[in-house]
């Protein structure tokens, strides 16, 4: 966590004191010195695209006169998806992708997310020499040109990509629920779809600019549920503002965790051989169950810290092809250089199609371990490590769940809180567990009980 970023990209309330138009302009400048930097030749070239919110226009136009400041070519998608902004980047052979989002959030927030030349999210050390760049900026001037850009039908290059993993009309018999969140998938999802004949019935494909997520998509699955049990539907599919997430309902109508989802496409993976390295990446919050599911099928699951570009660097790391996060971002790195809800749907139904399993069938190979949560509201965050009782009864409760268990305990990063999680194959030793680490913590720390 940075400055200005955080797990995903800069983000805020637009008007607020890091998403408005100077701000944008600032970091539009500083991108043009960092450009600069990397490489001294002249024609840098830039794609921009953004969702539906009515604020990314405006920002939009500001990171832009903030590029052209440095001569950087800007070439806007308009609106499309996160993961077509990184494809653009790649196809397009540009030096830098923006995106234009705040994800899931609501529709009074706004963001940035970065990619670099190879369609990848930014590490924490170059996101801070941005920071230290956009620091240096002065505010901008009072009288600007107008933002100059080219531009570029990134949709269709994205919608004919996905389009060509399956074969036209291969789902003539399919019925689908589909929530786009009235965001920046409205288009480029159901394009894809009605390529391969699916019957489709939308949710969230109304957008005015100020609907995105409101009581739709990926963080509001219970109209998708009921709209898949209404219309008999094989399955629901809903993405997140800016389209990198998916969720999913089966055709009962219920919501398929996402360590589930993680699961199934990690087992099926390693039984064809299309596992690299028999390895699924995963963050510290996925369910053990998921571990135990993969081990068994004589797989590994390697885990990072929250935060899908993380996932996505270990996977490159260690040469890993599947990995995610249990809140939908899922990285198929065969296919795609970063998380993308349609890709993960598709290869979701081709798993289907080519099993000829239902997906509460295939959701039954994964069994998740109970899970208790605690949060402690506490005086003071003390360094974890200087804590010699919690430090000792986690050392006992991992000792005795062996890798049939853990332990997580960690600080808010934005609350005086401590969050305490616990998982094990048997439900009454989690409690048990979770009950042994909070004395412990009541004994080093001062926990204020409302």
């Amino acid at each position: 966590m940075g400055k200005y970023f955080g797990t995903d990209g800069i983000r805020g309330k637009f008007g607020g004191e890091f998403i408005n138009p100077d701000f944008a302009y600032r970091v539009g400048s500083a991108l043009g010195c960092f450009l600069a930097q990397k490489n001294s030749s002249a024609g840098y070239n830039v794609i921009i695209g953004r969702d539906t919110r009515i604020s990314g226009s405006e920002i939009c136009d500001a990171l832009t006169r903030g590029l052209n400041a440095h001569g950087v070519f800007v070439h806007d998608t308009g609106i499309v998806p996160t993961p077509a902004v990184a494809q653009s980047v790649i196809e397009q052979h540009a030096d830098l992708g923006i995106t234009i989002t705040a994800s899931h959030n609501p529709a009074s927030d706004n963001g940035i997310k970065l990619f670099n030349s190879k369609g990848h999210k930014y590490d924490d050390a170059v996101e801070a020499q941005i920071e230290a760049l956009i620091d240096a900026e002065p505010n901008p001037p009072k009288e600007l040109p107008l933002p100059k850009s080219y531009p570029l039908d990134g949709a269709s290059f994205y919608i004919n990509y996905l389009r060509s993993l399956m074969d036209q009309n291969c789902m003539r018999s399919w019925s689908i629920v589909l929530d786009t969140a009235n965001g920046a998938t409205c288009e480029t999802s159901p394009s894809v779809f009605k390529r391969w004949g699916a019957t489709l019935h939308l949710i969230g494909d109304n957008p005015d600019g100020e609907n995105i997520n409101s009581g739709v998509g990926s963080e509001y699955p219970v109209a998708l549920g009921e709209s898949v049990r209404s219309h008999g539907a094989n399955i629901g599919i809903a993405h997140d503002g800016d389209g990198d997430r998916l969720v999913v309902c089966d055709e009962k109508g219920d919501v398929v965790d996402g360590d589930v989802l993680l699961g199934i496409f990690g087992l099926h993976a390693l039984r064809s051989g299309a596992l690299k390295q028999n390895t699924l990446v995963a963050t510290i919050q996925s369910n053990l169950g998921l571990d135990d599911a993969i081990r068994q099928a004589g797989g590994k699951v390697e885990r990072v810290d929250i935060g899908d570009r993380n996932v996505a660097s270990k996977m490159r790391e260690i040469g890993s092809n599947i990995g995610g996060e249990n809140s939908g971002h899922i990285i198929f790195s065969d296919f795609a250089s970063t998380g993308d809800g349609l890709l993960a749907a598709v290869k979701l139904i081709d798993l289907m199609c080519k099993t000829h399993k239902t997906l509460s069938e295939l959701t039954q190979e994964i069994t998740l371990f109970p899970q208790k949560t605690l949060n402690l509201k506490v005086e003071e965050k003390l360094p974890l490590e200087s804590l010699p009782q919690l430090t000792a009864a986690i050392e006992q409760v991992e000792s005795a769940f062996g890798e049939e268990g853990r332990v997580l305990v960690r600080y808010s990063g934005t609350e005086p809180k401590l969050r305490l999680l616990v998982e094990g194959k048997i439900e009454k030793d989690v409690l048990e567990a979770l009950a042994q680490i909070e004395k412990a913590v009541r004994q080093d720390l001062t926990v204020i009980d409302d």
